[in-house]
């Protein structure tokens, strides 16, 4: 099939560069879910944003990767909501995308380098997990105990990952899972994937890598969601909830995203932004071409 209209871009660059190419397509209610899994399949990026823009109150996003659909998809929504300011041809907006049952407040500016986005994560739960070590993950991240830094905590925003904070930048760099026992052992507890990472000595600026085969992407080039979570967590630990962090540099894609959580009544809650590039203008009503998209 010709396919729906849709785009690739990069989504969380880092001083406008790299970024992890993301499929955002304009859905149609004629597409079955097994056809979504096929254009998820042909496009070569790790996740596709299908934007159902027919909803009244909200443009309703779903997220694709080769192995299935996920409930939320953090650098997804900064795709879809750049490219849904890039096709109104407005210079901000201001507004909200639905997904698997939440709303989530979106911002969007252009900028000299790109789109900014920025969107309200909600709650994040946190909680600490003891049996890390004793459920072979640790083992299957290629690591021991003398690597781990600090606590293994598990956070959702509604999907529960782990935080792994490792001992130093060669530590992480050095990384060679075994993704097939961490699938399995992620599946196990019911985890999304694990979020290892190393604080810089200011604790402001964080270098992270982000692995979960058990949803089919062995590794993440960017996942905000889980940087919101980091952001979480370091206001429930130091008080300081303000984070950069820095990921994609073993995939030679850098990206940056940047996140700030805060207390309220309900909970911690994070903000999260990052720059979407999307490239030079695009005419979302072509239909796809044949094969997979170009990356930019």
């Amino acid at each position: 099939m010709a396919g729906p209209p849709m785009a690739v871009v990069n989504a969380c660059t880092r001083d406008g560069e790299g970024g992890s190419p993301t499929a955002v397509v304009i859905d149609d209610a004629t597409l079955t879910d097994d056809d979504r899994h096929a254009i998820a399949r042909r496009t070569g990026t790790s996740h596709t944003a299908f934007i159902d823009t027919g909803t009244a109150d909200a443009p309703t996003v779903r997220f694709f990767t080769s192995a299935g659909e996920l409930t939320n998809c953090g650098h997804g929504i900064i795709a879809a909501q750049a490219v849904l300011l890039h096709r109104s041809g407005a210079t901000e907006h201001h507004g909200s995308l639905r997904t698997a049952g939440r709303t989530f407040a979106t911002t969007a500016i252009r900028r000299h380098n790109g789109i900014e986005v920025w969107f309200d994560q909600g709650v994040i739960a946190l909680a600490d997990h003891a049996d890390a070590t004793a459920g072979g993950i640790i083992a299957a991240l290629d690591l021991q105990r003398a690597d781990i830094a600090a606590d293994v905590r598990v956070a959702s925003p509604g999907t529960p990952r782990l935080l792994v904070p490792v001992r130093d930048h060669l530590t992480l760099l050095s990384m060679q899972p075994d993704f097939d026992r961490l699938a399995t052992e992620c599946r196990r507890f019911g985890y999304l994937g694990c979020f290892a990472y190393v604080l810089a000595p200011t604790a402001r600026t964080a270098a992270a890598r982000m692995f979960a085969p058990a949803i089919g992407v062995n590794e993440d080039i960017a996942n905000a969601n889980s940087v919101g979570c980091l952001a979480a967590h370091l206001l429930d630990t130091s008080g300081s909830g303000e984070i950069e962090v820095q990921q994609g540099d073993t995939l030679r894609r850098p990206s940056s995203i940047l996140a700030s959580a805060t207390r309220t009544g309900s909970g911690i809650v994070a903000s999260i932004g990052a720059v979407v590039d999307v490239g030079p203008p695009i005419d979302l009503r072509a239909p796809a071409p044949s094969g997979h998209l170009p990356w930019r």
